[in-house]
């Protein structure tokens, strides 16, 4: 199913680089190829947990739609009768875009991570959720008109007498959306206030994603569309979008799991900095012109070169005030546990009595593992070399 969903999106991203007709943005596609490589792992090292499935059969309804789509695109609208059957392959993208979105989005939601249910409670949920995702798909395949705003192809079993009547239930399909995806992610951040341990490490990878993905996209909306910059951060959004799958295959798999911490610090870390940095440049540049202008004109360079140097100058010592501040902040048990082993560290190359040395040792012991007792003995066949145990 993974191989054919991406030869199928290879055969789409092939239509779209040799016709230029983009149904789909590449955002959109890098998803669904990441959502299919994820899923063939999950599933084939957790068979049990459904959110593999999710991942597969879901990446699998969109790769589907779009490819019959772009064939009947090419039959309909780039050489009219030149293929059999274009005007029916044209439907199944009309429907099959709401299981996609109930299973990528909806059901992984309410199974990640340990592909159960958060309780039994949930249930009417899940049925919700498929109640709204079989509506949706059956009043969308008999929706008349235009199939994906491609005027030239209309829905080939389309019913012109339930148009009146779609457009009255459109209002309560886009808020029965609203209530399914709240619930669902009122799930996770349920799920998420009640999980300890490796599943609170789970959760974390999730949340770092969503967050990620949701500054991107906030980044995007903010820079002027057309843009060089523009087009670079939407570029690396995509990259961001197709690594929310990433993001949950590790946490189903327990691989790397708990290099999330790392992650989240780095990225508060160089997200400060770079933020930081940004403001002194601007602000840097705009107060040396204001200064130099009656000097050395409007248009000198000077301004954006001192800026440029201060920027490079600041670099470092203004990231290690910024880890600091980060380690103390949000860290402040793990940046406690490190000064204060960086300091017994010292210490210990300069003390000579024996019996101070030792009640160091245990006041370090009990500061950074913080065990419910401590005692140290000395060996004295072994050199008096201290030995601790908790």
């Amino acid at each position: 199913m993974c191989a054919i969903t991406v030869v199928l999106i290879a055969c789409v991203v092939a239509f779209m680089v040799v016709h230029g007709i983009h149904h789909q943005g590449l955002t959109f596609l890098i998803a669904v190829v990441s959502s299919a490589l994820v899923g063939a792992v999950v599933a084939s090292h957790r068979p049990r947990n459904p959110i593999g499935w999710f991942f597969l059969v879901g990446a699998a309804c969109f790769a589907v739609g779009e490819a019959m789509f772009r064939y009947a695109i090419y039959g309909i609208v780039i050489a009219p009768g030149s293929l059999p059957g274009a005007e029916a392959l044209a439907w199944p993208q009309t429907w099959l875009w709401a299981p996609g979105v109930a299973l990528v989005v909806i059901f992984v939601s309410l199974y990640f991570p340990n592909g159960r249910l958060l309780s039994s409670r949930w249930q009417p949920v899940l049925w919700l959720a498929v109640s709204y995702s079989v509506v949706a798909a059956v009043l969308t395949a008999f929706r008349p008109g235009e199939v994906s705003d491609v005027p030239e192809i209309d829905n080939p079993l389309g019913i012109q007498a339930l148009r009146p009547a779609l457009e009255a239930i459109d209002a309560v399909m886009v808020w029965s959306f609203t209530v399914v995806i709240f619930l669902s992610v009122a799930s996770l951040v349920v799920r998420f206030r009640r999980s300890r341990g490796g599943e609170r490490q789970q959760m974390k990878w999730l949340t770092y994603a969503v967050t990620a993905l949701l500054g991107m996209i906030l980044l995007t909306n903010s820079l002027d569309y057309g843009s060089t910059l523009h087009a670079v951060v939407d570029n690396l959004t995509a990259v961001v979008f197709a690594g929310m799958p990433v993001a949950v295959g590790i946490a189903v798999l327990r691989y790397r799991l708990y290099d999330i911490d790392l992650l989240i610090n780095r990225s508060l870390v160089y997200t400060t900095l770079t933020v930081s940095l940004v403001l002194v440049y601007l602000g840097g540049v705009v107060s040396l012109q204001r200064l130099l202008s009656p000097l050395v004109g409007e248009d000198s360079q000077l301004a954006v070169v001192a800026s440029t140097l201060a920027i490079a100058a600041l670099f470092s010592p203004l990231r290690r005030r910024i880890q600091s501040f980060i380690d103390r902040s949000f860290y402040r048990r793990k940046y406690d546990a490190r000064k204060t082993l960086e300091a017994f560290s010292a210490r210990l190359r300069n003390e000579i009595d024996l019996a101070a040395l030792s009640g160091e040792l245990e006041d370090v012991v009990r500061e950074t593992m913080q065990p419910a007792h401590v005692s140290l003995w000395l060996d004295p066949s072994e050199g008096r070399r201290p030995r601790t145990g908790g």
